[in-house]
């Protein structure tokens, strides 16, 4: 594994915790109580909230902002200008029109397992779970879960395929069977659920 580098325009507060291998490029903030598990790569300008934990092996492209308490399962890929949001009901002011203050409203966290990827500029809001191995189309506004190795585009994102590890598009076989052309792995469909053969 290689050595852990953090550039020295790099934010990442002494309560963080940064696990071996990883790479903070310039400019990027790592708040306090966040956790990088090994190998994670955060970009350039990239922000992770307090508290955030991030699995093993990454990877957070330039300008991502992650907000608490998002939690990151193993080989995630965050692209260029991701948002994860944590505020489905956003306010500056209460309803008297008085500045809110943290004690006002609560956080409520993204879950994205591992293997799944959010393509550059994606919006996710707060709540939202991304299965295991889905794809994110660039740009895709993320309203609801998101299944496993689903593949969703657009706002607010649709389901329009099946990608497998890959990330490739699955080919329909019929029957229910799918398979990647690039490794000839083979998926079945249950009842809108997929699942590894």
């Amino acid at each position: 594994m290689p050595p852990t580098m953090i550039a020295e325009s790099a934010d990442v507060d002494p309560r963080a915790q940064v696990a071996d291998g990883c790479s903070v490029w310039d400019l990027a903030q790592i708040r306090e109580g966040a956790s990088l598990g090994e190998g994670c790569i955060i970009g350039r300008s990239a922000y992770i909230d307090a508290g955030v934990r991030l699995g093993r092996n990454c990877k957070v492209q330039n300008l991502a902002l992650v907000y608490a308490p998002a939690v990151i399962g193993d080989g995630v890929f965050i692209g260029p200008a991701v948002v994860l949001t944590n505020d489905r009901n956003p306010r500056a002011v209460d309803p008297g029109g008085q500045r809110k203050s943290a004690s006002d409203w609560a956080a409520t966290g993204i879950t994205v397992l591992e293997g799944a990827a959010l393509g550059a500029r994606a919006v996710v809001v707060a709540g939202v779970e991304i299965g295991a191995w889905a794809l994110v189309g660039a740009g895709s506004v993320v309203t609801r879960d998101v299944p496993a190795y689903a593949l969703v585009v657009g706002n607010p994102a649709r389901q329009v395929g099946w990608v497998g590890r890959a990330g490739v598009r699955l080919q329909d076989e019929g029957g229910g069977l799918w398979v990647c052309p690039l490794t000839g792995a083979a998926y079945q469909e249950l009842e809108g659920t997929l699942v590894e053969r």
